[in-house]
């Protein structure tokens, strides 16, 4: 095989540096995550769960009976972008339209159970409360699957009269905002007087604008917001052009610069399922910012969850390269569930270090250690330190990570460098490298971390940690466990783990060269 150029192997080492220092840069703006405020505009709607047995077909026609059990109400429509940036962190004011009418009251109830401020839904007699009753069929009660919807609504767009109204709902909370997102369903209240007024408004007041369209072929009452997240199929209608089946990125971006172009826009961003998202900022090349693949279980409210992480990233200055990838991580862990469920920040900084952390098997650094933790503390995760050499591994040292595992949720093993066990144990130590060693650990399945240290003892690795369990052999009774003042101090304990007979290290080793010898002889 013909050997590749060095510069080859320069430019791939160095686009995966820059991946990874962004990916950094991602997850520790998630650590350090600032609450911000945010308005929803768009088509606000209950949607009706009504669940029941589908076990039988009607004597009189062949369909699905469907024997209700209960029904839930809840916020839908654009109230699933607000419930999502609730989830994220925001503060948030909803900018809508609700009928005069007992679907409109429990719609405002259940938002503002929700924490959203539902001050800016403006009444309108003339119209009805949009309403979304789905039937939900249960096999064996199990495994809900929508058999079927009805809908409840209007599609005229709004008097004069109530557009002046949402409109001044919207002006009165400008002031106090970071974000505005749209939310298009086409439903009449984001008329194109409406659309142009409150970009207008937002950019006058230095409000960046995020749109999830409607599924509309002209997007001129767009026109001048900050960003739009179209998926496929409303691109190409929105477009004319078809998107590439595999996500060819000059393709797909020659479509997604038709559209900032003509939307004078500052970025496009087109949602393209199992390949992702494709960035395009205006006066720069495409990006393709992948997703991981999942089990896709409902796509219901993927779009919401992607408009609202996309906003919510960039009120916390995340570049727009890593806005998309937080959005694609909120919008996939989105589809695994059934219905619209709101997705906390702190599932989403997760899944993101589970996705960083799958390309070193289990090392890391004690700053990316550092970030880890505390989106798993925010999570009411428990932190289970231990440490040592780990030089050849035996069933003794399953048992005491396993143990160690068992009291509480995310277990972190301090990890002796390969220096420090030379000064402790001399010279022929240890018989595995760091690296190695640090990779059998990182591919137990009870091990959640593995974070080198080079002194002679843990002390300080553990109070950088400050783990809420702190977990040695039963060898150390008696004789004073490195950093159990420190844990103990803020709360913590230490559990001892009684070791298996036997089996060690040394004794390992000492057999080895028993055998060696033997063999010699």
């Amino acid at each position: 095989m013909r050997p590749r150029q060095a510069g080859a192997w320069e430019g791939e080492a160095a686009n995966l540096g820059l991946r990874l220092a962004t990916m950094d840069d991602l997850l520790n703006t998630l650590a350090a995550w600032k609450p911000f405020r945010a308005a929803v505009l768009g088509d606000f709607m209950l949607d009706q769960l009504v669940y029941g047995d589908a076990e039988r077909l009607s004597a009189d026609a062949p369909v699905p009976v469907l024997h209700v059990r209960r029904t839930e109400d809840r916020p839908g429509g654009a109230a699933n972008v607000a419930m999502d940036l609730v989830a994220l962190g925001a503060s948030v004011v909803a900018i809508g339209v609700t009928g005069q009418d007992a679907e409109g009251r429990l719609l405002k109830g259940a938002l503002e159970r929700e924490r959203v401020d539902a001050s800016g839904l403006v009444e309108d007699a003339s119209r009805p409360t949009t309403v979304k009753r789905n039937l939900i069929g249960l096999a064996q009660t199990r495994h809900p699957q929508k058999m079927f919807r009805v809908d409840y609504e209007t599609r005229d767009p709004l008097s004069a009269e109530t557009a002046a109204a949402l409109l001044g709902g919207l002006e009165r909370v400008l002031g106090q905002i970071d974000v505005l997102c749209i939310e298009d369903y086409n439903k009449g209240v984001c008329t194109p007087g409406v659309c142009q007024r409150a970009i207008a408004m937002a950019r006058d007041a230095g409000v960046p604008v995020f749109v999830d369209p409607a599924a509309i072929g002209d997007y001129a009452k767009y026109r001048g917001c900050t960003a739009i997240t179209p998926n496929r199929v409303e691109a190409e209608r929105a477009t004319g052009l078809p998107t590439h089946e595999s996500a060819d990125l000059a393709h797909n971006g020659a479509l997604a610069t038709r559209l900032a172009d003509r939307l004078e826009c500052e970025a496009a961003v087109l949602t393209l399922d199992r390949h992702g998202a494709l960035l395009l900022e205006r006066g720069r090349d495409a990006v393709a910012v992948p997703t991981v693949a999942r089990e896709v279980y409902d796509v219901t409210g993927a779009g919401d969850i992607f408009l609202a992480a996309l906003a919510a990233g960039r009120a916390n200055a995340l570049s727009w390269p890593n806005a998309v990838r937080l959005a694609n991580a909120a919008a996939g862990l989105e589809v695994e569930v059934f219905g619209v469920v709101p997705i906390p920040l702190e599932k989403i900084h997760h899944q993101l270090i589970l996705e960083h952390a799958g390309d070193d098997r289990g090392l890391r650094t004690l700053d990316r250690l550092l970030v880890e933790i505390r989106a798993r503390r925010r999570s009411g995760e428990r932190i289970v330190f231990t440490n040592g050499c780990f030089d050849v591994l035996h069933a003794g040292h399953a048992t005491l990570l396993e143990a160690a595992r068992a009291q509480g949720d995310f277990l972190i093993v301090g990890l002796n460098a390969d220096a420090s066990i030379r000064r402790l144990k001399g010279p022929d130590r240890p018989v595995n490298t760091q690296e190695d060693r640090a990779r059998l650990l990182g591919a137990m399945a009870c091990v959640g971390a593995v974070v080198l240290f080079d002194q002679d003892t843990p002390l300080s690795l553990i109070e950088a940690i400050k783990p809420d369990v702190l977990v040695k052999g039963a060898d150390w009774a008696g004789k004073g466990v490195v950093g159990q003042e420190f844990v103990e101090q803020r709360g913590g304990k230490v559990v001892l783990v009684e070791l298996v007979e036997g089996l060690s290290t040394t004794r390992t080793l000492e057999r080895i060269r028993g055998a060696e010898s033997a063999s010699n002889a």
